[in-house]
């Protein structure tokens, strides 16, 4: 059985760690020390990367070297020993592997999704999205634009609704805050953020969250929803959204959180 826990990393990264019958790998290692605590005297037998920012690749070569591990992700990316594009398909730990282009946040960025089969026939998805999509939130868009960030989330939410999503970041508690100014009707919302709340006290990661939660309560999901979609447009200085498509709606919000 697959196991994916959080290393906490940087001030607010998650770097997530893989193991299934005793093979080991690490998604997005932002530095190299978190990791080595974690595996103590245990092999780390690969490393996956979604995206360039050095919250991500920080601990590439540290780890490359002292584990002589291969590194997986775009090639655009210095220590990437085996390239990887949306497309491809491969197996990782005995499981079927998907990489999808989610460009938005940057345009290298990937999505990772392991297929996890149970012995009753039903598959498990597990979507490692890095800074794409985050719990109740999105990723900041510094390379490529609203309406590609737009469309990678939309593809994203084509997974099915029980799909387990795996964020590089907590930063659910604030992205909460800004989906219930958003949507103050949303009751999901609230629900979500006192059960967040609840988590952080005990210390513990808000994460994963699932598609079908972010459907019901994250704001860059929910554009057509004319409560989304009318605060907006006031951001905008609109007294309507009649006359606004989803993509400036998105990009509205986008900036209002911004500066949030």
């Amino acid at each position: 059985m697959l196991s994916v826990t959080p290393i906490p990393a940087l001030s607010d990264n998650y770097i997530w760690h893989l193991e299934k019958d005793g093979e080991h790998w690490v998604v997005d290692p932002g530095e190299a020390e978190p990791v080595y605590d974690a595996l103590q005297d245990k092999a780390l037998n690969g490393i996956l990367i979604t995206h360039h920012h050095f919250d991500h690749t920080g601990g590439i070569k540290a780890l490359h070297n002292h584990y002589g591990c291969p590194v997986l992700g775009p090639e655009s990316i210095k220590g990437v020993t085996n390239p990887i594009a949306g497309g491809d398909t491969f197996l990782l730990l005995g499981l079927p592997i998907e990489v999808w282009d989610i460009p938005g946040h940057t345009l290298d960025h990937l999505a990772l999704i392991l297929k996890e089969e149970s012995p009753d026939g039903n598959v498990q998805p597990h979507l490692f999205c890095g800074d794409t999509l985050f719990a109740a939130g999105c990723g900041r868009i510094f390379e490529g634009t609203p309406k590609q960030m737009l469309h990678s989330l939309q593809e994203l939410t084509t997974l099915p609704k029980h799909t387990l999503v795996y964020c590089a970041h907590e930063y659910t508690l604030g992205n909460l805050h800004f989906a219930h100014t958003v949507e103050p009707g949303n009751s999901a919302i609230s629900e979500r953020l006192v059960q967040s709340q609840t988590l952080r006290q005990a210390g513990r990661a808000t994460l994963p969250s699932t598609i079908a939660k972010e459907l019901a309560t994250n704001p860059f999901l929910r554009c057509q929803i004319a409560e989304v979609a009318q605060s907006g447009a006031h951001h905008l200085g609109r007294d309507t959204y009649e006359h606004l498509d989803e993509v400036e709606i998105f990009a509205s919000l986008r900036d209002w959180k911004d500066h949030f």
